[in-house]
């Protein structure tokens, strides 16, 4: 199937030469959804040499993103008339960086390159500033999620798929505030208790039409409990596992940053990142969209229990919300909490709960 996205990028230099970063969105060409985000500073450079690095963060992006047509938009129109051929590139400096965003043009199967005023490409100019700041060690006070408004306002057409998002119950690896991907521990005491607290309150819906889960043992026995309350059965979704954290799995928060200092760093706030031997936030994303969709294709218009783990359901807020991967790193989600969110048939989206945990009280 054809991938069609938009990339956004944006450069800045506060000197010319001086302090620079760049900031680049990929966004979906058909919703508009933000699918990736990437800035970094580049120390003392010029402002051309950052928007060039900008174009070519996105193009990276994109093709992790497996995209085939891109529609490259940048407010630089030195940097827009040199890719599409009608301006040579004479600097030296930025020579090089043509030929970098040229060979990944060349990877996918139509690109196109617009200019865009300023005003219309604020998303990449913040993130490029939010690089600088942080190059700089000023620390940016983090924006507030836009706010949706009701469904009904939203000018949504048609009836809605709506999934109860359920984290599974406590675990030892939980309670050490362990990474926990991959292995398989199985609930406490404490976290059966939570999932009986959770099914007796989805047991009072009478319209759930399925109970889906992650494949592993944490998440079915939280899963079992609610579809025992609704009397069905419970369906393992492969695309709904965690994030495989690969070698950091069973470490905690200190101890992954001690083991691969770097990789760590580069890991909180690069999406494309993954850890030695496990799947980035951004491969996540990808198999997330794909579950969801196929839900979606087998129960539109219904309501679904979806029991999952923090990442996939941060995932899936994320796409409702219509907003950048930073909500992966700004977000709290409890164990055993409840979110919902609402799926449109045009594309529409709404979130009507977050992180609700009144049933264990």
């Amino acid at each position: 199937m054809t991938r069609k996205v938009v990339i956004e990028a944006d450069g800045g230099s506060r000197g010319n030469p001086g302090p620079a970063g760049y900031g680049a969105v990929v966004r979906d060409a058909l919703t508009g959804e933000v699918l990736a985000e990437r800035f970094a500073g580049l120390g003392h450079v010029t402002n051309n040499v950052a928007e060039y690095q900008g174009l070519i963060a996105g193009l990276r992006a994109a093709a992790e993103l497996e995209a085939d047509e891109v529609e490259a938009r940048m407010d630089s129109k030195l940097v827009v008339e040199q890719m599409s051929g009608r301006w040579q590139v004479k600097h030296p400096s930025m020579q090089p960086l043509a030929a970098e965003a040229r060979s990944l043009a060349k990877g996918f199967a139509r690109i196109h390159y617009t200019w865009i005023p300023r005003e219309r490409n604020k998303h990449a100019d913040r993130l490029a500033n939010q690089a600088m700041d942080e190059q700089a060690g000023i620390t940016t006070k983090p924006e507030a999620a836009p706010q949706q408004p009701p469904a009904s306002w939203s000018g949504a057409v048609g009836t809605p798929t709506r999934l109860h998002l359920l984290r599974h119950g406590q675990t030892e690896l939980s309670v050490a505030r362990r990474y926990s991907g991959r292995g398989n521990p199985p609930l406490t005491e404490t976290g059966r208790h939570q999932a009986a607290s959770a099914a007796r309150r989805l047991s009072k819906l009478d319209d759930i039409a399925a109970v889906v889960s992650s494949p592993l043992g944490r998440t079915r026995e939280t899963a079992e409990a609610v579809a025992k309350a609704l009397g069905t059965t419970v369906v393992t979704v492969d695309g709904l596992i965690e994030t495989d954290f690969g070698a950091w799995e069973g470490l905690t928060f200190t101890e992954a940053a001690e083991r691969d200092p770097d990789v760590h760093r580069r890991w909180l706030s690069d999406t494309s990142v993954a850890p030695p031997g496990g799947e980035s936030f951004d491969e996540v994303h990808r198999r997330v969209r794909r579950a969801r969709n196929d839900l979606i294709t087998e129960h539109g218009g219904k309501n679904i229990v979806v029991v999952s783990h923090v990442t996939p359901i941060k995932t899936l807020l994320r796409m409702a919300l219509d907003v950048g991967p930073s909500l992966l790193f700004r977000l709290h989600l409890d164990l055993a909490a409840l979110s919902v969110t609402e799926f449109y048939p045009d594309g529409h989206a709404s979130v009507r709960l977050v992180n609700d945990t009144s049933h264990l009280t």
